[in-house]
């Protein structure tokens, strides 16, 4: 949530605003309740800002004509304060000489407007990204020193953020990582700092990763890392980070999130290579010797991926696991003994809040055996988790998860499978279909297409719909029902598909939709389901592979290319999500930013 880019040129540039503006595009799937920019020519600072996404802004104050020698933007998910004009960052402080940008939560941001206004302090607004610049003031006036003053305000902060400050005339800009995301890039004569790598990678390769409870001072040829608590020195040379510029560009898709749903046969096939010739997923599984209990912890998509995860090692391996939505796992979990069992925290962007909140927990408990699933390198979760496996997705711009959701599937069919062969359960016929998967997922978007945008003509004018599976396809139904909240907003439902008749079938009026996910081994409880919806005049759309008794029960089938029970429930996703795509369509909604959600989650 909140995406902020600061950049220090050697010289001035009268380019400043579009390079801004590009990096702001880059970082525009992050926030977009406000946009604001901040360019700097040695002493003079000049300020835009307001409510709406880039674009809209943009055009009402020409971003492009910025000019100077170094510049901030930050595009704002709303946490303290309304989206407003006042509210919009960067925000000055009281001189007007400070200027500065946060992303992130300070959760004493209303004690500490009331504290500092009583030292005559004048806030503009509400917003605790002004409060950051505020309490950088106050210890600058007292010290006389950006380090100090730095320093000292992460005793008064409380909360998890990160930030980016400067002064007007100053030839420097600082960067601060407090448990939220943040990266420094070293190009021909510039530095920058940037919540995410996509507005980095368009100017260099060359990334610094930059560790929690640090900060770093910069110019434009040089940094320094520092240690936010002791200011001592931490010495920490770039990295290539090797990534693909164009997979921040839509093409010729009209959306991201269409983009990325055709990218997943290939991004599938890059990690499924990976998976089988690098050995790191061997590893892995090595950590789990002598355990026979894993939980797998994440929050929304991710969560779902280690629902379906759960189902595949246990059935596959006969291992229990036990997946746990991150933010319930301290009230959960948190009193027993964690000591046994490995823990697998999943997470595409490696900073969500809820699942590093989970590490700093089991940290403190002195757990040993904490793995992780990502896709950001260089994010908290990688660098601080002792074995972690990659997602290999490339950047995903677009809010709703599908090709990361896709692989972190992926990554737990292959652990099972391996972990079920060293229990001499060896299943040949499952291995050999797997390797067909990446060919499986790209039919399936062949094949379905069309019955998908058909049948999202019926579904979108719906006040309310349903995803049922039984056995295994439950996480998929969680999946696909997250799909089509997030991006159509028609409340959704994902459902154990036994659990309807439990109470949520007195919802079901005639001509409601219940879409149903099913394997074929699982077609005879699900056609027990089925016909409890449609006696009840309720229609029915199933997913699943070609079967006579499946379509003579349904109003619509839309057939799945495979009929292996293993891979049904992430086909029957792939379809899913064209689904959720079409209907937002429809409603006329733009599924790369819904309202209300961020793509990275850095707040409680």
């Amino acid at each position: 949530m909140c995406g902020i880019f600061g950049i220090i040129f050697k010289d001035f540039r009268d380019d400043l605003g579009k390079i801004l503006l590009q990096a702001g595009r880059r970082l525009s799937y992050r926030g977009y309740d406000s946009v604001g920019m901040a360019a700097f020519d040695h002493g003079s600072v000049e300020l835009r800002k307001d409510v709406g996404e880039i674009e809209e802004v943009n055009k009402k104050y020409n971003f492009e004509t910025l000019k100077g020698n170094k510049g901030i933007v930050q595009l704002r998910w709303a946490t303290f304060g309304p989206p407003s004009k006042q509210n919009s960052q960067p925000h000055f402080d009281c001189t007007k000489k400070i200027v500065g940008a946060h992303n992130g939560n300070i959760v004493n941001t209303r004690e500490l407007i009331r504290e500092y206004e009583a030292r005559d302090h004048i806030f503009q607004g509400e917003n605790d990204g002004e409060v950051v610049v505020h309490v950088v003031e106050e210890s600058y006036k007292k010290r006389k020193d950006m380090n100090r003053a730095i320093q000292e305000t992460d005793t008064t902060l409380k909360g998890d953020y990160a930030y980016v400050i400067t002064e007007d005339n100053s030839d420097r800009m600082y960067c601060v990582k407090k448990y939220s995301s943040l990266f420094l890039g070293v190009g021909k004569d510039f530095i920058c700092c940037s919540s995410d790598l996509p507005s980095i990678i368009q100017l260099t390769d060359s990334i610094v990763p930059i560790y929690d409870g640090e900060y770093i001072e910069y110019t434009w040829d040089s940094y320094k890392i520092r240690n936010l608590v002791t200011g001592e020195e931490v010495k920490r040379n770039p990295k290539r980070y090797p990534l693909d510029i164009e997979q921040a560009q839509k093409g010729e898709f009209p959306h991201f999130m269409l983009k990325e749903i055709h990218e997943q046969p290939e991004r599938a096939q890059a990690l499924i290579d990976f998976l089988i010739k690098s050995g790191q997923a061997d590893e892995f599984c090595e950590e789990r010797k002598d355990e026979n209990r894993v939980y797998l912890i994440g929050s929304g998509s991710s969560y779902n991926a280690c629902v379906l995860g759960a189902f595949y090692l246990n059935k596959i391996a006969g291992i229990e696991a036990i997946p746990i939505v991150a933010g319930s796992f301290k009230e959960f979990l948190g009193h027993g003994d964690l000591s046994q069992g490995v823990y697998i925290l999943v997470s595409q962007s490696g900073e969500t809040k809820d699942v590093v909140s989970v590490l700093n927990f089991l940290e403190k408990k002195n757990v040993e055996k904490i793995l992780a699933v990502v896709n950001v390198l260089g994010s908290s979760l990688q660098l601080r988790v002792k074995k972690f496996l990659p997602l290999l997705s490339n950047i995903e711009i677009s809010v709703p998860a599908t090709k990361t959701f896709t692989n972190q599937v992926i990554i737990f069919l292959y652990l099972a499978m391996k972990l079920g062969r060293e229990r001499a359960n060896q299943n040949v016929i499952l291995e050999k279909e797997f390797q067909k998967l990446p060919s499986f997922i790209r039919e399936t978007l062949s094949l379905t297409s069309k019955k998908c945008q058909e049948l999202a003509k019926k579904l979108a004018e719906k006040e309310h719909l349903n995803y049922l599976g039984y056995g295994i396809s439950f996480g998929a139904c969680l999946e696909a029902a997250l799909k089509m909240k997030e991006i159509t907003y028609i409340p959704c439902e994902g459902m154990y598909s036994s659990e309807f008749k439990h109470g949520p079938l007195a919802i079901i009026k005639k001509g409601d939709w219940i879409l149903f996910l099913t394997t074929l081994e699982d077609s005879y409880m699900t056609l027990s389901h089925i016909n409890e919806v449609s006696c009840r005049w309720g229609k029915i759309c199933t997913i699943a592979p070609p079967n006579d008794s499946l379509s003579l029960n349904s109003d619509e089938l839309i057939p799945l290319p495979s009929q292996n029970y293993f891979l049904i429930p992430l086909l029957a996703v792939v379809v899913s999500q064209q689904i959720a795509y079409y209907v937002s369509q429809e409603k006329g909604i733009n599924p790369d930013q819904p309202r209300n959600i961020s793509k990275t989650l850095t707040v409680d």
